[in-house]
């Protein structure tokens, strides 16, 4: 008995009982499917908050108000943070990895102009906020290299308040009121959308000096640095920070380079990917159970079988490769068939569930695939050593 005639002889014992077949493989399919479902969506949705917070751009710094990493000191101390201001985002131009400055104010405020009013957000940005931001305008200009802090009172509307206010028509030119203070109309923002919930069309684009009147406050909220590609991002942050120290005499604020937020993000997205990737391992687990006592129960059934081969001159070395061949072959027909219903429904899913992010790792795929042949091996270990050690005359008697 031969390499060929083993395989052969493996393969014939698979077909003549194809239901007990098919029920095996299932287990082990169903497993794979789940594994390649659930790594494909965790998979896509790390992608598609990474993509979210990237397409505005990943050489950016930003500047908050008040030290985070505190090291003891009286509570009093809170209150006496000093503000971050429009003349410290004039500084920071200063350092030479800087390429552009933004000084940022948001808030809530009313709108009104044409007849109509709704309540919208309203960012206080600088003339460089749409470059640093990669934002695109769509009609007109965004706001423009003012002395900052005395701008003229302009407005630039998001996508959906030019639809809402103005509908066709073109809205520059016009005045749009923001509180309590007139702005003159002069750009469009292309469409953004939503971006993690922020509908960046239903807003205004005003001033920073003008927004602090606005909602009456006497700093900004942040201020964001573009630095220069390719630049050390710890030379970067340092540079800042003496800008900073030398202004306030103290370290009274946070830095947080985005890049090191990306890679603390893509960290947890990493560990949570792994954690349903886990969840569908156990589909893989049961399915590898039912394999074991499936080949038990056959080792047990073929008594006869494994009897009339040793006295034919099968060796023992022999019959249990037989029985692993079945078990190899049984758990990889259950992983292709569950690699490809998963792909399948996968594709399904991107298809019928417009905006679902679905991208399969095919490293995880071809782990859990190796994972199937594995449990085939192991679960015909026993029962093809168990078979081997069969008495040949004590076999044939079952008969």
């Amino acid at each position: 008995m031969n390499w060929l005639d083993t395989l052969r002889f493996a393969i014939r014992s698979l077909t003549a009982h194809r239901t007990r077949t098919i029920l095996s493989a299932s287990g082990i399919a169903i497993g794979i499917a789940a594994v390649v479902l659930l790594t494909g969506i965790g998979d896509g949705m790390q992608r598609f908050v990474l993509a979210e917070f990237t397409q505005f751009g990943t050489n950016i710094v930003t500047i908050t108000p008040g030290k985070i990493n505190t090291h003891g000191g009286s509570l009093g101390a809170i209150g006496s943070a000093r503000l971050l201001t429009i003349d410290d985002a004039l500084a920071l131009k200063h350092s030479h990895f800087t390429q552009y400055t933004n000084a940022s104010v948001i808030g809530n405020a009313e709108i009104r102009a044409n007849g109509h009013s709704r309540r919208v957000t309203a960012y206080g940005q600088g003339p460089d906020f749409a470059r640093a931001f990669n934002m695109n305008v769509a009609i007109g200009q965004f706001l423009p290299d003012d002395d900052p802090r005395n701008p003229r009172a302009y407005v630039v509307l998001g996508a959906k308040v030019r639809s809402e206010l103005f509908g066709d028509a073109n809205p520059l030119g016009a005045l749009l009121q923001v509180g309590g203070t007139r702005f003159r109309v002069i750009g469009v923002m292309a469409s953004k959308g939503q971006i993690l919930g922020f509908d960046l069309d239903d807003t205004v684009f005003i001033p920073t000096t003008r927004a602090l009147e606005v909602f009456n406050r006497q700093g900004v909220m942040e201020i964001n640095v573009s630095y220069i590609a390719d630049s050390p991002i710890q030379a970067v942050v340092e540079d800042i920070r003496r800008i900073l120290v030398a202004r306030h005499g103290r370290e009274d604020f946070t830095v947080k380079p985005q890049q090191q937020m990306l890679s603390t993000l893509s960290t947890v997205l990493d560990v949570l990917k792994f954690a349903v990737a886990a969840l569908g391992s156990i589909s893989l687990l049961v399915g590898a159970v039912g394999m074991i006592t499936l080949m038990h129960i056959t080792v047990s059934e073929r008594v006869a079988e494994i009897g009339l081969l040793t006295a034919l001159g099968a060796t023992r070395a022999r019959i249990r490769m037989l029985f692993l061949l079945e078990s190899v072959a049984l758990s990889t027909l259950g992983g292709l068939a569950g690699l490809l219903i998963g792909a399948v429904i996968a594709g399904l899913l991107q298809w019928l569930i417009s905006g679902l992010p679905v991208n399969i790792p095919w490293h995880y795929v071809l782990i859990a695939l190796g994972l199937s042949v594995l449990i085939g091996l192991i679960a015909g270990v026993i029962p093809a050593m168990r078979a081997a050690k069969l008495n040949p005359v004590d076999a044939l008697r079952t008969e």
